[in-house]
């Protein structure tokens, strides 16, 4: 040892050492790969280390033989226990001094352990992004600017969500992030959020969502990101809108109710006072109360059954204009009462249209109330002005109820059919444009809404002159 110390390091370097001649045989090798492969001087690496009869395609010592460079590969072999070996391999050449190459050295290192934790990390990071990819909910992961870094399978096929867009504006359509923001919110405190929101879809579609966020920590326990998964509620919101639709209907309506049936209990007792006197004139006036009071009653129970449940529309064949010069002499004085400039626009001789007369007059009421509405919380304009418009087409007829109030950004127009939903800060019901859509949809119709915030708001409603249900 002390005089070839050179000797000791290649018995005792932790990792295989082999010298190998051209042929590639074994011309020595060290303790540890002795150990591990037998007494193997004189046969060949490859009929040792991989058990086969052929060279190793792209051999590293032939490659170092043939140009005198090192040359490196990962390799796998076969021990004399039978247990298959991971190794990093290495090849240096050893020259004589007329600088010809006479042997290569061949270092192998055992990885077995470290291949086996890439192997495990791998497919835990398969199964994970399986499990995010396909989860059935939208995940995101975000950066401290509400940067999508991530997004999964889903949310990218709804939204069109791509790494780098701001939440605020795949989701909600908004300039602005919302207020509260639940993501800011788990980046400020490192705590679990939650919230309901209402998103919008890339084709448009309205979507219910209960939202968690949760922070991503890195190594030094920092949060470098926040995790926001969101699951569809729209169906569990939509049972509950129609249950509680149907109970705000019922607590409008009771009071009205209440009155008629004293009214009707008038009218019953001039009825009877009537038959009793023998008084024709008494009972003719009891008896008109009681036809007319049963009719209020039966418009309620029609109207408490339409907004409840979906039903056909009682179809019938109108004249088109009848509708709109319904609506324009019901609501003429009111807009005369709050100052708002009221016109109608409508056709003449523009044919008919089967359709629920009174349905129909209810859905444009509702969107000229909601358009004095709009004009009456408008403050930046002094002059306002609202008006009905009607055309006819050969498939369909055609209403536009335009004003010049407060009109709606992008999300206010998304969400504006939604139950409940208004933009009038406290002001309204949020009932009128959802039955309005609901009535436009039960004829086979639909309502486009064009708006631009401060300058004004278009509601379209377009109705086929024969609505699919006319044939059931």
């Amino acid at each position: 040892m002390k005089d070839n110390p050179y000797k000791y390091y290649f018995e005792w370097m932790p990792a295989y050492l082999t010298i190998l001649d051209r042929d590639l045989r074994i011309v020595e090798a060290n303790r540890l790969f002795r150990r591990d492969f037998g007494e193997v001087e004189g046969r060949r690496c490859y009929q040792i280390n991989q058990h086969q009869p052929e060279r190793c395609e792209n051999c590293p010592v032939e490659l170092t033989f043939r140009d005198g460079k090192p040359h490196g590969n990962e390799e796998k072999f076969i021990n004399a226990l039978g247990s298959e070996v991971s190794l990093l391999v290495c090849t240096t050449p050893i020259t004589n001094d007329s600088g010809q190459i006479t042997h290569v050295m061949k270092m192998a290192t055992d990885i077995t352990e470290i291949k086996v934790l890439q192997n495990q990390l791998r497919d835990s990071r398969e199964r994970y992004l399986k499990l995010f990819e396909e989860v059935p909910c939208y995940i995101s992961i975000q950066d401290s600017d509400l940067g999508v870094v991530d997004a999964n399978r889903r949310l990218r096929e709804d939204f069109g969500v791509s790494p780098g867009d701001k939440c605020h504006q795949v989701y909600m359509h908004r300039a602005e992030p919302c207020v509260p923001c639940v993501v800011k919110q788990t980046f400020e405190d490192g705590q679990i959020h939650q919230t309901e929101e209402v998103m919008t879809s890339q084709k448009g579609d309205q979507i219910n969502v209960l939202v968690y966020t949760a922070p991503i920590r890195n190594a030094a326990g920092q949060i470098k990101n926040v995790v926001e998964m969101s699951t569809d509620i729209t169906q569990i919101r939509q049972l509950q809108s129609q249950l509680t639709s149907l109970g705000l209907v019922i607590g409008s309506i009771s009071h009205g109710i209440k009155g008629l049936l004293t009214s009707l209990d008038g009218g019953m007792y001039l009825v009877n006072t009537g038959l009793a006197k023998n008084d024709r004139t008494r009972f003719e006036q009891g008896w008109k109360m009681v036809e007319r009071n049963i009719t209020r009653i039966r418009r309620m129970v029609l109207d408490l059954l339409y907004y409840s449940k979906d039903r056909k529309p009682e179809l019938e064949t109108i004249p088109a204009r009848v509708v709109a010069d319904e609506v324009c002499e019901v609501v003429r004085v009111k807009a005369a009462e709050l100052g708002i400039s009221f016109g109608c626009d409508v056709e003449r001789n523009i044919g008919d249209i089967d359709a629920d007369l009174k349905a129909v007059r209810s859905l444009l009421i509702n969107l000229v109330e909601n358009a004095m509405d709009a004009c009456r919380v408008d403050t930046k304009k002094k002059d306002h002005a609202v008006r009905i418009k009607m055309r006819g087409y050969a498939d369909y007829i055609e209403y536009e109820v335009e004003d010049n109030g407060m009109g709606m950004e992008q999300e206010t127009r998304e969400r504006a059919f939604s139950l409940f939903f208004s933009s009038k800060k406290g002001n309204g019901t949020g009932l009128g444009l959802f039955i309005s859509n609901k009535i436009a949809q039960a004829h086979g119709g639909e309502i486009k809404i064009e708006s631009e915030l401060n300058k004004g708001t278009r509601m379209i409603v377009k109705l086929p002159r024969k609505p699919p249900t006319s044939g059931t």
